[in-house]
């Protein structure tokens, strides 16, 4: 087997790699301020872990652009995070937020290992997905031990195995509806955890915005993450199950001085709608019930346009930083 570490990096390696440069150095940002804030030991412990996690990931991705006389991204620096502003969010949502990034983190970088061919990367990637499967186990063990994990609902158990016998399976209106199986069950317990913490980090947002335009944009992605929230909600609450989660808005403080700027806040919430969107996606595949599905197509369209709005926003203030893309032949030729 033959050395391919000198091959020239292909396009989904170096748009993984230049992805993840900006997700780090975006989240050491967040990670170095929650540290000045943190008070319970084992969240700070948790934290610590995290940022040395994504420090290590931000040199390992840098030496590689070095390494290919790739031009290093300007990702996000000390110049977009004020360690002095005062506390914004609880120890509690810090641990939702750690839970949450290692979710995203896990399904990228899983990505970013079957996409990749040079054996350098797939070491890499290989080494990264043990590290964050370790911190995301220490994270969720952590969230159970202080009481601050929500478990989803339970499902009886079977007498015997059984066969569908009627086409009102997939049906969802009004009587024909059956019970909620056990992967839709999953996704919207997921869906409205996402949303809940998407909610909280928003709403924290909005309050120390500097742009009056990105104060409105933060204000209405609040206003669509309650909706979502409670569209999951009631889906469950109507099976006489529990919610899927609870409310963390209370989790945010009244700061309303900015601790990052504007351009890391709005790309922060541009990954967070990305990552929903995918979610939502997968969801709709996993729930074969009519109704459910319809709901998933509507509150995908929903934040999809959203989404575009915030692009714009960020293109119009010149925060876009241009991924890695093809050459405009059409454009040499003139």
């Amino acid at each position: 087997m033959g050395n391919h570490d000198n091959l020239k990096l292909t396009a989904p390696e170096i748009s993984t790699l230049w992805a993840l440069y900006q997700s780090n150095s975006m989240a050491i940002c967040g990670l170095k301020y929650f540290l000045v804030h943190v008070e319970h030991d084992e969240i700070r412990s948790i934290l610590e872990h995290a940022l040395t996690l994504s420090e290590q990931q931000l040199e390992q991705t840098t030496s590689f652009f070095i390494k290919e006389e790739y031009p290093i991204p300007q990702g996000f620096s000390e110049q977009d995070v004020n360690l002095n502003a005062p506390r914004l969010f609880s120890d509690k949502l810090y641990i939702e937020f750690v839970v949450n990034m290692t979710i995203i983190n896990l399904a990228s970088q899983v990505a970013s290992l079957t996409t990749s061919v040079r054996n350098d990367l797939l070491t890499f990637y290989t080494e990264s997905l043990s590290a964050s499967q370790e911190l995301h186990i220490k994270t969720k063990e952590l969230s159970k031990e202080i009481g601050i994990h929500i478990r989803a609902p339970y499902l009886p158990i079977p007498n015997q195995i059984d066969f569908v016998k009627k086409q009102s399976f997939t049906a969802g209106w009004l009587t024909d509806r059956r019970p909620l199986l056990g992967s839709e069950i999953t996704n919207l317990v997921f869906n409205a955890r996402r949303n809940s913490l998407g909610q909280a980090v928003i709403t924290g947002f909005s309050q120390v915005a500097q742009s009056k335009e990105v104060r409105k944009y933060f204000e209405r992605g609040r206003d669509i993450s309650k909706k979502h929230l409670e569209v999951f909600n009631s889906i469950l609450s109507n099976s006489y199950l529990s919610d899927g989660t609870i409310l963390l808005t209370p989790e945010v403080t009244e700061s309303t001085v900015p601790p990052f700027s504007d351009r890391l806040m709005m790309f922060l919430t541009s990954s967070l709608i990305a990552s929903g969107i995918g979610q939502y996606g997968t969801s709709m595949s996993l729930s074969p019930r009519h109704d459910i599905g319809l709901h998933y197509t509507r509150l995908m369209a929903e934040i999809a346009n959203y989404a575009n709005d915030g692009a714009n926003i960020m293109i119009d203030n010149g925060w876009m930083e241009q991924p890695p893309m093809a050459a405009d032949r059409k454009g040499l030729a003139k």
